[in-house]
Order: structure tokens, then C-alpha cells, then sequence
């Protein structure tokens, strides 16, 4: 099942503190949106209330789905400023980037790799 999206997921690994009113838990956002959050390293059961927690800094979610190790957390109001959007612009201006070209350093005759014979 394909799920549209209104905003875009972007890979990240943030470290953050999830927690409950019963409950503190470590675990990393693996991918972020204004919108939500994925959670590894831990879990809460679907349709909980927490916090995550960023050097002090909170966001409140809602837990929309649990699997054993893993977590989606959906924000009540997007995000639009503080230390998680600016980790997710890094993370968005980091995809956009080019790659730069790294010359090759060492001199000689390029030996072995693919489509090369060795001799």
C-alpha cells in the first residue's frame, strides 16, 4: 500500500529523549517531516502522547504506529521553526547538494577495479 504524503520525509539521525507521562525513553529520529517524525530504538503503543526531546527542546507527538523497535509520531502542528526544523534543513540542504569531484591523488597506472584487467 502506497501512502501520498503532503510533505516530504528526509533521512536524518538525530538523538532525542522520548517522553511520557510514565516513561523516559532514548531512541534517534530516522526520518522527519514537518508533519512527523519516525523514532528507532524504541516504542510506544499507537495512539500515545509524548515529547521529543532535543537538548531541551520539545515537540509534542501522537504515536500513529508501533512496530517492536520503531515508532511513526505524528506533530500536532508542523514545523516551522526551533532545532528540529532547522536539523531537518540541514538535512534537506545536505540532499540537494552536489557531490563534489575528488580528483585522484596517488600517481601511476590505475590498476585492478571494474573493467580493468589485472596483470
Amino acid at each position: 500500500m502506497h501512502i501520498t504524503r503532503s510533505r516530504e520525509r528526509i533521512a536524518v539521525d538525530i538523538p532525542i529523549v522520548v517522553t511520557t507521562v510514565l516513561d523516559s525513553l532514548e531512541g534517534s529520529i530516522v526520518d522527519l517531516s514537518e508533519g512527523g517524525a519516525q523514532v528507532v530504538g524504541c516504542t510506544l503503543p499507537a495512539r500515545s502522547q509524548c515529547q521529543l526531546d532535543l537538548d531541551g527542546h520539545i515537540v509534542f507527538g501522537t504515536v500513529q504506529w508501533s512496530e517492536e523497535d520503531r515508532m511513526g509520531i505524528r506533530f500536532p502542528y508542523e514545523l516551522t521553526d526551533g532545532p528540529f526544523y532547522e536539523q531537518l534543513e540541514l538535512a534537506r540542504a545536505a540532499k540537494r547538494a552536489p557531490v563534489a569531484f575528488q580528483p585522484r591523488t596517488s600517481p601511476g597506472p590505475i590498476t585492478g577495479g571494474f573493467g580493468r584487467r589485472a596483470n
